[in-house]
């Protein structure tokens, strides 16, 4: 069969690392262009995988009739329109995460989806994770019973991003840990427990240890060196609840916290076993039988979880068939992110249901 057309719209770093290399290795795919608003970069992916155009302007691509998909691998506050561009021009769509820096911009995406008649899926990439897969499993199987409460913590020392990029610019990134780390866990959350409907959220957002830029304390900085005359109005940490219609989920997140401890896990607590997963490591099985306390680990090959997004996103393309990745689910988390949101500046409960 023919090949599909492939654009690359961003050749950063997820890109490079993610993207660009399972589309090589899918039989399916045929990248055509890599574009980049920085053209080096576009230059520079050509040369290195020895494909495709370069071009600083994802018009061209998205103008090409040979192209049939686009992964859209750029900052925030171009996820949407990049991608509803991308899909009334007729091309299937694989967005990074968080889908959009609001639940309003990530509503007009999936508006353009069910007007174009494509596919747009978002970069939940965790859908695909075999250990993540077999939580679910368990508790499909009813092996955790009655799973009541879900506490999931994203938490770093001293972590802040860019000072003064992009990260920490709100109008650019919709927010900080929240909807930069926390987007993961609140969905692989919302995906074991099978997309409970939310009722009420309750949270706040601190913007604390970042707000003194030069005097922010830190050992290196991911996402390049600090820019003093940048804008620094994100939240360094956030506290939640979250009522739904299955699980209470309560979160604490930090890109920066005074607590020299990294601490990236999600507990699911059940009436009949509890389940700790580490966050992109494994998990352990805590249950009791015939009077004894058990803790049971399990050992299994490791899964190419962004080979396996690729290739489900080239499936819906092919048939039309919408995944888990797909915008109707990812959204439920952009929804609830922006409830939290909301939630700190009104300092208030919002009811969802």
């Amino acid at each position: 069969m023919d090949k599909m057309g492939i654009g690359i719209i961003g050749c950063g770093t997820i890109a490079n690392a993610s993207h660009i290399p399972s589309y090589l290795k899918d039989d399916r795919s045929d990248i055509l262009y890599f574009c980049d608003t920085l053209p080096d970069r576009a230059r520079e992916a050509v040369e290195r995988y020895g494909c495709g155009a370069a071009t600083a302007d994802f018009r061209d691509v998205i103008g090409d009739s040979r192209v049939a998909a686009v992964s859209v691998c750029v900052p925030n506050d171009m996820h949407a329109p990049i991608s509803i561009a991308a899909l009334q021009a007729g091309k299937h769509v694989l967005c990074e995460k968080p889908a959009a820096r609001t639940y309003a911009e990530a509503l007009t995406m999936q508006a353009a989806q069910k007007e174009s008649g494509k596919i747009l899926n978002i970069g939940v990439v965790n859908r695909f994770n075999e250990g993540v897969n077999r939580i679910r499993g368990i508790i499909e199987a009813g092996e955790l019973g009655e799973v009541y409460h879900v506490y999931a913590s994203f938490r770093a020392h001293r972590s802040i991003p860019g000072l003064g990029g992009r990260f920490t610019t709100k109008a650019a990134s919709g927010g900080g840990a929240l909807i930069d780390w926390g987007v993961h866990f609140l969905d692989i959350v919302m995906y074991c427990c099978g997309d409970p409907k939310p009722v009420t959220a309750s949270g706040e957002a601190f913007c604390k240890l970042g707000r003194d830029m030069r005097g922010y304390a830190y050992v290196d900085m991911w996402a390049g060196p600090p820019d003093y005359d940048g804008a620094y109005d994100v939240e360094d940490s956030v506290a939640g609840l979250i009522r739904t219609e299955g699980p209470v989920i309560t979160l604490h997140g930090a890109w920066a916290q005074n607590i020299g401890v990294d601490e990236m896990y999600i507990d699911f607590m059940g009436t009949e076993g509890g389940v700790r997963l580490l966050y992109g490591a494994g998990f352990k099985q805590y249950t009791a039988k015939n009077g004894a306390l058990l803790e049971i680990s399990q050992s299994y090959a490791p899964r190419d979880m962004f080979g396996a997004e690729i290739s489900s996103f080239l499936d819906s393309a092919l048939s039309g068939e919408k995944s888990a990745a797909n915008i109707d689910t990812a959204i439920i988390t952009a929804r609830l992110m922006q409830a939290i949101y909301d939630s700190s500046a009104c300092h208030r409960e919002i009811v969802l249901a």
